[in-house]
């Protein structure tokens, strides 16, 4: 009789679940899974191979940079209740992101007198022990649960699987108690549980008769927009979306972008600003989209007809949401413009086809008023101690190509940064989906781990570097080879603090007094802040440069070095808070 812990049958369930990678902050709840990994490894048996990150908040990041690529959700380990607190932050980005994240966490163990194995036997045993440790990060999971029994792990992992990818995907979490890990079980009456009959639920498309009312009102349309997101998380619907868009001839706007939703390149491309759309619009389209503009700010968008196309379109896990919607659908949106397409297509003669191409063409003046304001917002170099970082976007733009992964965490910059920074394939941009910076660093490496042949730069701004856990970024791409390209956008400090309170407050004694406790640096001689210097610790390429004469050769060095397999680090000084 051939008996295995709990540890080997979850190792067994990662494996038939179609993990590929473990992201680990290891504990004492995991000596079990440490022993089962070694056993296998002697064994020479197949497991999903594990990347130890030192930070917590690096290991889910990586993860959601991995599926954002792929689509997969992958495994994360962490340590009880402190190691499940540090990955909070990355796992409320992966809830507003949609993206499918398994996250496993130990339980202090319970029995306290050797009574079991793997009991308590050490003083963190005792102090980790909390009455609600799934509350943590209860409000952005889909699912959650206790392991009870080693004999229902791998229904209990299949199910977490099928929650986490069934649309609209999401994190789970599952709390692995120490003793359950380490209980063993009679191989022949383990339950088999095949994972793919225990699969996800995908979203699909709508009934002909709404299908036919959404071409219906885009053909009546005199001047359609569309705002949108994150449609861009399969590159299907960027495709669907910049075919619809040149038939019907609809403006589509990127208000906040999570991925690249349609190529920049295209004629109905129109920037980042829906307000310039919205006053002259007779129908809009929200699709996959969280806030599509801020109502206090825009209350001409109440007049208008909107439609809305969402994999999450009543928005549930928002408690006040707010957008009024006159039609409102849930589904997958390639299949459901695919679906309005074929009826537009189906019935666009060559009057429509012509009023479209007359429309598009009108369009034209206003893209390149917008083109000559970009170039020339570029063309300011900014000084010494203070570039101008659309001049920055811009020249690093000219270094790179369009099948590059650039990930925007430059916070109040990312608007610039979309402007100079053209994207125009499918999957080669990442934008801020949740409330919790520092996203950046993780999410890099997960996506170079996904796209080996891909150079991935991460953009960041110097206040969100902090929130990084850079440290364990670059020991992460070090001991993993996956180097990436940093940019660090040193104004020294949050910009986004003090534009806030000068929002509310525009008059006020903050502003009065320039008092608005958002630098990171006094600006004394003796203060050194070298950013690159903590990546070139862990052995990457890392510079600073504060003059934008230089810019291009520093770009220039740090490609190189990330293109000879180190990460690089640069840290530009642009004009200051």
């Amino acid at each position: 009789m051939t008996r295995h812990t709990t540890a080997h049958y979850f190792l067994e369930a990662l494996v038939e679940s179609g993990i590929d990678y473990i992201f680990a902050n290891l504990g004492t709840d995991h000596v079990s899974l440490i022993e089962e990994l070694a056993r296998w490894d002697s064994e020479g048996r197949r497991h999903p191979e594990v990347i130890l990150c030192p930070h917590e908040v690096v290991a889910a990041h990586m993860a959601m940079g991995y599926a954002s690529a792929t689509g997969r959700g992958q495994a994360v380990f962490v340590h009880v209740d402190a190691g499940t607190a540090n990955a909070c932050m990355a796992i409320q980005n992966a809830f507003r992101y949609r993206l499918p994240v398994l996250l496993f966490a130990g339980r202090a163990p319970f029995a306290l007198h050797g009574e079991l194995p793997g009991g308590r036997d050490t003083y963190v045993h005792f102090v980790q022990e909390n009455f609600d440790q799934g509350s943590i990060v209860r409000p952005y999971v889909k699912w959650e649960y206790t392991l009870p029994s080693g004999v229902v792990v791998k229904e209990a992992v299949a199910r977490a699987a099928a929650f986490m990818h069934s649309d609209p995907p999401g994190p789970v979490y599952m709390m692995l108690p120490r003793e359950t890990l380490a209980e063993t079980w009679d191989e022949q009456a383990m339950p088999a549980y095949p994972a793919a009959r225990y699969g996800s639920v995908k979203a699909g498309g709508i009934e002909p008769e709404r299908a036919q009312a959404i071409a219906d009102a885009l053909m009546k349309a005199d001047n359609p927009i569309a705002v949108t997101a994150y449609l861009g998380r399969s590159a299907e619907a960027v495709s669907v979306l910049e075919r619809l868009a040149l038939v019907c001839g609809i403006r589509v706007a990127e208000f906040n972008p999570i991925t690249m939703n349609i190529c920049q390149d295209s004629p109905c491309f129109a920037g980042a600003d829906p307000a310039a759309l919205i006053a002259g619009a007779d129908l809009g389209l929200l699709i996959d989209i969280d806030v599509p503009f801020i109502p206090q700010m825009l209350k001409a968008a109440d007049r208008l007809r909107w439609i809305q196309i969402d994999i999450d379109a009543l928005k549930a896990d928002i408690p006040m949401w707010g957008f009024a919607t006159d039609l409102r659908i849930e589904g997958d949106s390639a299949v459901i413009l695919r679906q309005v397409l074929e009826l537009v297509v189906a019935r666009a003669d060559d009057t429509y086809l012509r009023k479209v191409r007359d429309r598009i063409a009108s369009w034209q003046p206003t893209r390149k008023a917008a083109h000559a304001r970009h170039t020339s917002a570029a063309a300011q170099k900014g000084s010494i101690g203070a570039i101008n970082p659309a001049h920055l976007f811009a020249r690093l733009q000219a270094h790179l190509s369009e099948h590059d992964i650039v990930v925007n965490e430059a916070v109040r910059n990312a608007p610039v940064l979309q402007q100079q920074l053209r994207r125009t394939r499918p999957m080669t941009y990442v934008g801020l989906a949740g409330g919790g910076l520092g996203f950046s660093g993780g999410m890099a490496l997960g996506l170079k781990l996904a796209n080996p042949s891909a150079r991935v730069v991460q953009i960041v701004g110097d206040g969100a570097y902090h929130f990084a856990a850079p440290d364990s970024v670059y020991a992460v791409a070090q001991q993993y080879q996956l180097p990436i390209l940093t940019v660090i956008l040193d104004n020294n400090g949050w910009q986004a603090v003090k534009a806030s309170v000068q929002r509310v407050y525009p008059d006020g004694a903050a502003q009065q007094t320039d008092s608005f406790l958002s630098r990171l640096c006094t600006g004394r001689q003796d203060e050194q802040r070298r950013l690159a210097d903590i990546a070139c610790a862990f052995g990457a390429h890392g510079e600073r440069v504060d003059d934008p004469e230089a810019l291009d050769a520093a770009i220039e060095r740090c490609v190189a070095a990330v293109d000879g397999g180190r990460a690089a680090v640069l840290h530009v000084d642009i004009t200051p808070l």
